[in-house]
């Protein structure tokens, strides 16, 4: 045994010793293996499938295996016009994703009402409003390019989280008076 050690020279520890953090290691895991849930609300749902098609290949971003359920599902991306009685079934699914749990705003019927801002009484004017949004994804309805952008502003976002605690939700910090969720 201490000939191996003394055989060993500072270089092969250079090449097979990696130091960081668990930070960094949780966070590269978490981005690099995403479960989308499938949750379709209009035309923006086309374009996510045909993101998650062949020729845009959403599998080697690591998020290519779309879940059927919130309980499996640690992103989700809410395409198309969202009404005032489907946010609480968005609500619902969000709540029972486990943790963390990241959103994508896809299109801008989800980010700001689309073409139904104004006189759509039954339209939510943006799904951020039920739901905290980590990423923006513009256009009516956005090619899969920038749906991928998206993705990977999402995985850069995650690979500069720190997990000192629990995570600050705006709406139920809204909820309980200012107080930490």
């Amino acid at each position: 045994m201490k000939e191996a050690v003394a055989n060993l020279k500072d270089e092969d520890f250079n090449k097979n010793i990696i130091v960081t953090s668990i930070d960094a290691v949780a966070n590269w895991a978490r981005s690099s293996a995403l479960w989308p849930m499938t949750f379709g609300l209009a035309c923006c749902a086309i374009e996510f499938m045909a993101t998650a098609a062949s020729n845009y290949d959403l599998d080697r971003f690591g998020a290519g295996v779309p879940r059927a359920t919130p309980r499996q599902s640690d992103l989700i991306i809410v395409s198309g016009t969202v009404t005032l009685k489907m946010a609480t079934r968005i609500t619902r699914l969000y709540e029972q994703m486990p943790e963390p749990k990241y959103v994508i705003s896809m299109g801008s019927c989800a980010t700001s009402g689309g073409p139904y801002w104004q006189h759509g009484y039954h339209v939510l004017k943006g799904v951020d409003r039920v739901i905290p949004v980590d990423v923006y994804v513009p256009g009516c309805p956005p090619r899969p390019e920038a749906v991928l952008e998206g993705l990977m502003k999402l995985q850069e976002k995650i690979t500069q989280e720190t997990f000192n605690g629990p995570p600050v939700v705006p709406f139920l910090r809204k909820l309980l008076g200012n107080k930490t969720a």
